[in-house]
C-alpha cells in the first residue's frame, strides 16, 4: 500500500467534494498525507475560496489537483461544461464550475470525477480493489451512488452512472412513501441515510443493531447490488459510506444477495467466497480523498 516518496518528489492536492463537507489533503498516498483539512459544505463561493485557501496556504504547492465531486457532474474532458456540478438538488450548486474555479486559482491541472469513481480509483491503487479490472465502489450515506472500473477504465459514458437510482422491489409490507425529490422509491429513496431518517424519525446512527430497520435496508442494497451484477459482472462490490458503518448490514446483505441470485450466476465469488466479494472498503473513510489524490497523480 505504501508509495515511497523523497522530500524532494512533487506532491499533489485532493479534493473530496461532498454534499454535506469537503476534504481537502495534500501529499503523495495513503501513508504521506502531508496535510489535511475539512469544513462543511456551504454556498459554492465560500466552500471553493476555502479549497482555494487550504492550497495556496500549504508550504509545497501540489503539481496537479484531483477531484472526487458529489453530482450529477459532468466528467467528459471534451465538454465545454467539463468539471461542473450540474443538475443537483443541493441548494445553490448547479451549474458550478468547481474544476474551472480550481483550476484558475492555482494554476495547475485539475482532473475532475464523480466523488465513486474517485473512491474506486482510490481502492483500486491502494485498498480492497487492487488487482482487480472490473469492479464497484458503492456509497450509502446522504445519497446512494455508484462507481468504479470496467475493463480497467473509471465508469463513464452518456455521463456518469447514477446507480442510486435504480428501481428495486418492494419489501414485504413497505408502504414507505420514499425520500428521492426525483423518483421516490429509487434505491436512493429507500434506503440512504436520508431515507432511514425520513422512515423512522431517527437517524441510521441511532437505531441499534437488531432494529428492523436493517432487515428492510439489507432487502433493499441487495436487490441494487443483485442488478449490478447481472449488469457489469464485478469481480468484487465494495460498500462504503456513513450507512454502512453498520457492519451488521454485511452480511445481511451477503445473504439476501445469495437468496435472490438463487444460484444462476455460478462463481465461488457468490458462494462460499462471497464474504471476501462484498466487502468495506480498506482505505476506510479515506477512500474518497485518498481516490482524488490517485486522479491528481493520473494527471500528472
Amino acid at each position: 500500500m505504501t508509495d515511497t516518496a523523497s522530500p524532494s518528489s512533487p506532491v499533489y492536492g485532493a479534493v473530496e467534494a461532498g454534499g454535506t463537507k469537503f476534504v481537502c489533503a495534500i501529499g503523495t498516498g495513503p501513508d504521506d498525507v502531508r496535510a489535511l483539512t475539512r469544513f462543511p459544505t456551504t454556498t459554492p463561493e465560500e466552500t471553493l475560496a476555502r479549497t482555494v485557501a487550504f492550497f495556496q496556504e500549504q508550504p509545497e504547492r501540489p503539481v496537479a489537483v484531483g477531484v472526487g465531486s458529489f453530482g450529477p457532474v459532468d466528467p467528459d474532458p471534451a465538454s465545454p461544461s467539463y468539471g461542473f456540478i450540474t443538475r443537483t438538488p443541493k441548494p445553490n450548486w448547479s451549474g458550478t464550475d468547481v474544476a474551472g474555479v480550481l483550476r484558475r486559482a492555482l494554476g495547475v491541472p485539475v482532473v475532475f470525477d464523480t466523488d465513486v469513481n474517485a473512491a474506486g480509483l482510490g481502492e483500486h491503487r491502494w485498498g480492497a480493489a487492487r488487482g482487480l479490472d472490473t469492479f464497484i465502489y458503492l456509497t450509502v450515506g446522504t445519497g446512494i451512488g455508484g462507481g468504479g472500473l470496467v475493463g480497467g477504465q473509471r465508469l463513464h459514458g452518456l455521463v456518469h452512472p447514477e446507480m442510486g437510482h435504480v428501481f428495486v422491489p418492494r419489501a414485504p409490507g413497505d408502504d414507505f412513501a420514499g425520500h428521492c425529490p426525483f423518483h421516490g422509491t429509487c434505491l436512493e429513496g429507500m434506503a440512504s441515510g436520508p431515507a432511514l431518517q425520513a422512515r423512522w424519525g431517527r437517524a441510521g446512527a441511532e437505531l441499534p443493531p437488531d432494529h428492523p430497520a436493517w432487515e428492510i435496508e439489507a432487502h433493499y442494497l441487495a436487490y441494487g447490488l443483485v442488478n449490478f451484477i447481472v449488469t457489469l459482472s464485478p469481480q468484487r462490490i465494495i460498500l462504503g459510506g456513513g450507512v454502512m458503518h453498520q457492519r451488521q448490514l454485511f452480511p445481511m446483505i451477503r445473504h439476501r444477495v445469495r437468496q435472490i441470485l438463487n444460484g444462476y450466476v455460478a462463481h465461488d465469488a457468490l458462494a462460499d467466497g462471497i464474504d471476501a466479494y462484498i466487502v468495506p472498503p480498506a482505505l476506510g473513510d479515506r477512500a474518497g480523498v485518498l481516490g482524488a489524490l490517485a486522479l491528481a497523480r493520473e494527471a500528472a
